[in-house]
Formats: C-alpha cells, sequence, structure tokens
C-alpha cells in the first residue's frame, strides 16, 4: 500500500512507465500511483515485461502480477499460484507485431537478403559496388512465396493473423493446433488445410512458422521440433521460429542445415545455429515496436484494474476466470483465495450464515491446487440492524486452514486486503 493509505499502487519493470505512457495512463491518477522505486512502495500490483522477477523481489502486499506480453516463463507463476497470486499475460495484444516479423522472415528465408546487403558493404568498402552490382546478384537468387505452401504450427491470435495475411499472398495454408478455439478458427482463412499432426502439416510446406507456446516437463513442447519432425521436412523448408527457441532441437536443426539448403530464421539466440549459413538470427524483436508495447500495457492496466476493483479474473495463467455481474448500491463484495481442497466452499457459506448474513450473489471457481470466490454480501445483518464486523469476519474467513488470501472491495481504495501466513495474519 502506498503511503497515502488511499490509493492503489502499481510498479513497474523494464521502464514500462516511460515506454508505454499511454497505456498506464489506463490507471487513474485519483485512485493508483505508477511508481518506478520499488523499494519506496508497498505495491498492490506488479507489471512487467522482460524483466525476470524473483520471489524476494514479491512484497507481502502485492496481490496480482501483470506480464505485458504473452509468455510468462519470466514469472515464477506455481509459487504464485501457492501464495495465492494471480499471474496475468495479454494475449494477442502483439500479435500484430509479430505475424509482420514472421512475413519479414518470410522474404528473409525466400532471398538471401542479409548475405546480399553483407556482399554490397564489403564491395563497397573494396571500391567495387558499381563494377560488380550486377556480376554477382547471381550468387543470391532466391524464390517467390506466392503458390507456396506455408504450414502454421498453433493457431490462435498470431498464427491464425499469419495464416490470413499468407493466404492473402497468394500462399497455400496448412495448419496443426489441437487446442484450435472456436474463436481463432473462426478467423482463420477458409482455405487453410488442418491437419492431424504436426508431422503431416510440415510434409507440404515449403515454409514453416512455429507459434506454440514453451511448455517444460513431461508432456511438454521443450524440443518439439526434433529429428523426429524434422525427417519429414523437404530438403529446402524455411523454419520461422518467432515462438521460442527452446521449441527447437538445435543439434537436430543444425544438421537438417548442414545438408540440405533448408533455412532456419528466429529472433532467440542459438548457440549452435547462430552462424550458420543457412540460419539468420535475429534479436529479440517479436514484440518490440511502440504500438505493441502500448497496447500490451493497455491490456494489463485494464486486467489489473478489473481484479484490483471488482475482482475479475481474466487472462490469468495459474487463476480460473471469474467474474460477477457488478454489486449491487451498498453491498460489499469479498473474494476469498484458497486451496482447492474439500470443504472450503461449504466452509466460507457457513461463516456468513453463522453471522446472519445474507449472500446476494457469488461465483466459486477452480483451477488445479488454487480455488477463487467472488461473493457479495448484504451489510445489513438478517433479522435486525446490527452493522457487520467487517474486520472481523475477514480476520474469520482468513485464518482458516487452506485460506491463502481475502480482500474487501468496499470503502477505501487499496485497503482490506489480508493474508495467511502460515497461520499469521497480515492485514
Amino acid at each position: 500500500m502506498c503511503s497515502t493509505n488511499n490509493s492503489r499502487t502499481s510498479y513497474t519493470f523494464n521502464d514500462i512507465a516511460q515506454n508505454t505512457k499511454k497505456g498506464l495512463a489506463r490507471f487513474p491518477s485519483s485512485n493508483y500511483e505508477v511508481a518506478e522505486d520499488y523499494a519506496k512502495n508497498n505495491a498492490h500490483a506488479i507489471l512487467l515485461r522482460s524483466h525476470k522477477l524473483q520471489e524476494s523481489e514479491i512484497d507481502i502486499s502485492v496481490r496480482a502480477i501483470a506480464r505485458c506480453g504473452a509468455g510468462t516463463n519470466n514469472v515464477p507463476v506455481a509459487r504464485m499460484t501457492e501464495l495465492g497470486i494471480p499471474v496475468f499475460n495479454t494475449p494477442g495484444a502483439n500479435a500484430n507485431a509479430v505475424k509482420e516479423l514472421v512475413l519479414c522472415g518470410l522474404f528473409l528465408g525466400s532471398r538471401r537478403l542479409v548475405d546480399g546487403i553483407n556482399h554490397m558493404k564489403k564491395l563497397g568498402e573494396e571500391g567495387l559496388q558499381k563494377e560488380r552490382v550486377e556480376k554477382d546478384k547471381a550468387m543470391f537468387g532466391g524464390r517467390e512465396i506466392m503458390g507456396k505452401t506455408l504450414a502454421i504450427i498453433g493457431m490462435g491470435h498470431i498464427g491464425a493473423a499469419t495464416a490470413r495475411e499468407a493466404s492473402a499472398l497468394g500462399m497455400e495454408t496448412v495448419g496443426y493446433d489441437p487446442g484450435l478455439s472456436i474463436e481463432s478458427a473462426l478467423k482463420l482463412p477458409r482455405q487453410i488445410q488442418i491437419m492431424d499432426s504436426i508431422s503431416s502439416a510440415v510434409a507440404k510446406a515449403d515454409y514453416i512458422s512455429l507459434n506454440i507456446p514453451y511448455i517444460k516437463g513431461e508432456g511438454g513442447t521443450h524440443g518439439i521440433i526434433g529429428k523426429d519432425v524434422i525427417s519429414h521436412m523437404k530438403d529446402d523448408a524455411v523454419l520461422l521460429n518467432f515462438a521460442r527457441g527452446e521449441l527447437v532441437d538445435s543439434e537436430a536443426m543444425k544438421e537438417f542445415l548442414d545438408r540440405g539448403n533448408g533455412r532456419y530464421i528466429s529472433d532467440f539466440p542459438d548457440d549452435l545455429l547462430w552462424d550458420h549459413k543457412n540460419s539468420i538470427i535475429l534479436p529479440h524483436l517479436g514484440a518490440s515496436t511502440e504500438e505493441a508495447e502500448e497496447t500490451a500495457a493497455a491490456m494489463a492496466a485494464d486486467t489489473i484494474q478489473s481484479y484490483l476493483e471488482h475482482g475479475t479474473i481474466q487472462n490469468s495463467v495459474n487463476f480460473p476466470s471469474a467474474a460477477l455481474p457488478e454489486r449491487q448500491k451498498g453491498s460489499i463484495r469479498i473474494t476469498v483465495v484458497n486451496k482447492n481442497v474439500p470443504g472450503m466452499l461449504a466452509f466460507v457459506s457457513d461463516v456468513f450464515a453463522k453471522h446472519n448474513i445474507n449472500i446476494l450473489q457469488q461465483i466459486n471457481t477452480s483451477r488445479g491446487d488454487v480455488a477463487y470466490n467472488v461473493i457479495d454480501i448484504d451489510p445489513v445483518v438478517s433479522g435486525g440492524d446490527a452493522d457487520i464486523n467487517l474486520k472481523d469476519l475477514q480476520k474469520e474467513l482468513t485464518l482458516h486452514e487452506g485460506v491463502l488470501s481475502s480482500r474487501l472491495l468496499f470503502g477505501m481504495a487499496g485497503a482490506g486486503y489480508a493474508r495467511n501466513i502460515d497461520g499469521d495474519y497480515f492485514v
């Protein structure tokens, strides 16, 4: 909580405040303070882009964390779940920026543009550029993308947008995504052919675009583009990886590049492929546009604001989605985060019943090991005019075994947050 005790404080890493002023301006200054000096503020929320967040940087007052981007590998998500802190991302905010970089990769993989640029610089240093400009062009011949086939692995925001643009450029498209949503499917070009495996998708492709998340562990996506998948690729296929470097088995890809005329284009560093003649490794530029940064910051700000003010959860990577209609005038909204174990919902309901408190509306949802409750109550005790002692009620709710935290969304902005830390009460 900030020192004035009448507003909510959001802390930003990665110079988000400077780079995305329009996005962060969505926090009204009357209720929010956007701070850059974390040491001097007990933040209610953290917004970050690429900073690798450590648990030691997360103050006990933090209610939520938002990543201005899709991936959350730089946030200790599992630990935040254990602590009852939702982690949000901004899916789709950088989709257009990444899509445009994928299209750029298509052209980089079709013509040896980078080699040609470097060659002309060398000739310029030797004073031979005018003499050789026509003679040497045959060294950098290429092919056109019209009529070629693009395989899209993962058809979410970025994949669907890439499919539409590729189709508009005259390319054939095939795709694979076992988790394809109805929303994304409706955004795909009508001509796209949906395949039943990655191998079957790449077998037909002249170009392959990876647009899937990186997931560690058994059944994850680490090295998913390995020897088996690569063995189905055409010898001159171009692999575009603007998703995550770890998705590709570098050794298998190097063998592929060594034996043919295939190409690898990526904006992730790679110790084996960075200087290969058939690869182009760029800085991580996918979301590095002014527009994408502004959109992501605005989306993160809206998500954090909705959670802090209304208890609404959307675009969380570790909490269930939850939203109640706007609370009735004069009612009090309470949120409870607890471990997803039997008996918790009954306990919460019993506490209100014991104190003759009428529940006006509520929602209980769960995801994995965590459950989330949003409850609107009538502030007048049933059968009388006595006021509710909110402090005592919140303490009773929060200190129950299995409850991680609670919030009262009523009264002073930023107040009303409590945590159960190994049986000790923090408020």
